[in-house]
């Protein structure tokens, strides 16, 4: 590969690194073409892409920046899964195939200006999707309004079965 490919290569990966909103390597040693491709997949579902990128490449496209924190993990045969939209749908996707492929070892990751361990990549899967915690958001905004509701609507509801008992009474 001449210099200007590799200068080409470097760009594009600095590119997807100010595209993107988290960034998720692995080591992805033994796996087949067709295991990648259906990685790739998934990922792409969720605005998410997974990139093999030479180490060197990858380490000078980081240099300077604040993703320099992830440099050290480029080790072995490195994949990179840039993350574009929704952070934790792409690491739920990312964690799930490194479960359904056991040659696919998730190394750590970047998001947020701090470095993310296998262990943080794992809770950032296990996190609600975006849609859902904003509906636990909305809810909890709407829980006191509904309270509040529902103790004025009960004194009129009050006042009129304390009603009733008194007809029923005299009438019976």
């Amino acid at each position: 590969m001449d210099r200007n490919a590799k200068l080409q290569w470097r760009e594009s990966v600095v590119q997807a690194l100010d595209k993107s909103g988290a960034v998720f390597l692995a080591n992805y040693s033994g796996m087949t073409v067709e295991e990648l491709t259906a990685m790739r997949r998934e990922l792409k579902a969720v605005n998410a892409d997974f990139h093999v990128v030479k180490n060197t490449i990858a380490q000078k496209a980081v240099e300077g920046r604040d993703e320099n924190v992830i440099s050290s993990l480029f080790k072995g045969q490195t994949g990179v899964v840039f993350a574009y939209g929704d952070a934790a749908a792409a690491a739920k996707v990312f964690a799930e195939s490194a479960k359904k492929f056991e040659k696919l070892k998730v190394v750590g990751g970047y998001m947020e200006k701090s470095l993310l361990t296998p262990a943080s990549v794992e809770k950032l899967a296990s996190l609600p999707s975006r849609e859902v915690l904003l509906g636990q958001l909305i809810g909890t905004m709407v829980a006191p309004h509904r309270g509040l509701l529902n103790v004025l609507n009960g004194v009129p509801r009050n006042l009129v079965q304390v009603l009733n008992a008194i007809k029923d009474k005299k009438a019976g």
